[in-house]
């Protein structure tokens, strides 16, 4: 194999690969040596077919597999001569115009990962926030729970339903005149206010009473999930068949039983346990931000370019997403679209951190046990249905990325957790609307376009995205969240850094060059 190398650009490298035909026949012949043994034809005998009528049989099957097989070697061989460590799967063409039987070229480009400088964590200073579970809090969160479990009681005769009521009904729709794949139900509940129904659905029954005839009409959002119904008016007839008012469960030992419980105490303490975890969590998410502000702060060094798209991807999807549930989504991504640059930068800062942060723990031997990992695998798993758990187990095993990504945030955490041990740490006692206060004015404190500040965003645009507003402070951190799924960690448009990724170059038939 011949190996010329065409870029040497920052972190980008390119080169371009010569096989020999020779070279792949031999492979073809080796391959020839395995199958021949098992090949079945007419007027031989079994594994007595010979090796130039098997060739003729198969010949394009091992030409093209021989071809994969060497080009997969030689993209390893290439990797492994010149010391790189890609930064995201290589680019691997195949010439267009290659024949059969002759050499192949072949081009390879493929970003490095940076070295990444020394990073020192002693001498960092951050401030711990704590907040303790009071009585009120515990108060707050048994009515919450005392409110997610209320029922409804028959409705006084005449009474018209209000937001909150639950009513039932028999409905059946249309589209342009049509009936439609379910359209039609009997006897459903709706609670009046939920939002679980196309918007604007429960706003026109609210006023109706029982045994009322009305007729709805709505239009299916863009993102519904059935393509031949999406942004298509629709008109429901529907039949109110009762109206039934909410009765809220009472705060009780008798609310407590209910839930399996033996009092009310018990139930408190279970609360407070919960709480005091919440808070611990906005406590260790304040400390965290510190500690990438810092580190951000005082490294600067590039990062592949191919790694901030990939980040920068995750982001607009999820933001995307987001948007496409606001009042007005259009008006949500185009204020989106407007910072563009911000969330990329955003990006870039992710994937900086996330390559310093993977640099930290490896020098100071961070690792997750086996023991941990196979955790993470069947915690995962059980997102899945039983029958798929173990096929979903096996995919994790076999594939290094899809395990890299599953191991990724609790490789964070535990590095973190190593930083937070080397630091000094001075505790304040707050209230809870302090340490969320604080928070908030981490995500909003950055740096607009144009204000002649060369640094990066530290966590959103200052004018954030209308796609984010809606998030509620206790929920607005998610970098402490590990993944629910391993094949895309969820984004959020935080400071959550990007997983270190060193992949190897799958057995996968490289694209013809155009």
């Amino acid at each position: 194999m011949q190996t010329v190398e065409t870029l040497n650009e920052g972190l980008k490298r390119g080169y371009r690969l010569t096989i020999a035909a020779k070279e792949i026949d031999a492979k073809i012949d080796q391959e020839l040596k395995t199958i021949a043994p098992q090949v079945r034809m007419p007027g031989f005998r079994p594994g007595k077919v010979p090796a130039n009528l098997v060739r003729k049989m198969h010949g394009p099957r091992l030409e093209a597999q021989a071809l994969e097989t060497a080009i997969q070697e030689g993209v390893q061989k290439l990797l492994s001569d010149n010391k790189i460590r890609p930064a995201m799967q290589p680019s691997v063409r195949l010439e267009e115009d290659h024949q059969p039987g002759k050499d192949a070229v072949v081009e390879v480009e493929v970003e490095t990962l940076p070295d990444v400088p020394e990073a020192s964590v002693d001498g960092l200073k951050l401030e711990r926030l704590q907040v303790k579970a009071t009585d009120e809090m515990v108060d707050a969160a048994v009515a919450r729970m005392a409110e997610g479990q209320k029922s409804f009681d028959p409705a006084p005769k005449g009474r018209k339903a209000e937001k909150g009521d639950l009513l039932m009904i028999d409905f059946e729709g249309k589209v342009d005149g049509e009936p439609f794949e379910g359209g039609k139900g009997e006897n459903m509940s709706i609670e009046l206010g939920s939002g679980r129904l196309i918007p604007g659905f429960e706003d026109q029954l609210v006023g109706a009473k029982a045994n009322d005839q009305r007729k709805v009409e709505v239009s299916f959002p863009d993102e519904y999930p059935v393509d031949y119904l999406k942004g298509k008016a629709a008109t429901f007839d529907v039949t109110v068949n009762e109206v039934q008012v909410p009765r809220d469960a009472a705060p009780d030992d008798g609310f407590a039983k209910s839930m399996g419980l033996e009092s009310l105490d018990q139930l408190r303490g279970l609360l407070k346990g919960q709480v005091e975890q919440e808070l611990n969590g906005l406590t260790r998410t304040h400390m965290k931000r510190q500690l990438l502000d810092q580190l951000a702060a005082a490294h600067d060094f590039p990062v592949p370019e191919t790694m901030v798209e990939a980040e920068f991807s995750q982001i607009w999807r999820q933001l995307d997403h987001e948007a496409g549930h606001e009042a007005d989504p259009d008006a949500a991504r185009a204020e989106m679209e407007a910072e563009r640059d911000d969330y990329r930068r955003i990006a870039e800062r992710r994937v900086r951190l996330g390559l310093l942060l993977s640099e930290i723990g490896q020098k100071n031997g961070v690792e997750v046990s086996n023991q941990e990992m196979n955790a993470l695998i069947m915690q995962a798993a059980q997102q899945y249905r039983p029958e798929d758990r173990q096929r979903f187990v096996e995919y994790v095993r076999q594939d290094p990325m899809a395990a890299a990504q599953l191991r990724a945030p609790l490789y964070e955490d535990k590095v973190v957790d190593h930083i937070f041990s080397k630091a000094e740490i001075t505790d304040r006692s707050v209230t809870r609307e302090e340490l969320e206060a604080a928070i908030e004015v981490e995500e909003e404190h950055v740096h607009g376009p144009g204000c002649g500040h060369d640094h990066d965003h530290d966590h959103k645009p200052a004018k954030k995205a209308a796609a984010k507003k809606k998030a509620d402070k206790a929920e607005a951190v998610t970098e402490d969240k590990p993944a629910k799924k391993p094949a895309a960690k969820k984004a959020k448009a935080d400071d959550a850094p990007a997983a270190k990724a060193e992949p190897k170059a799958k057995k996968a038939p490289a694209k013809k060059a155009k």
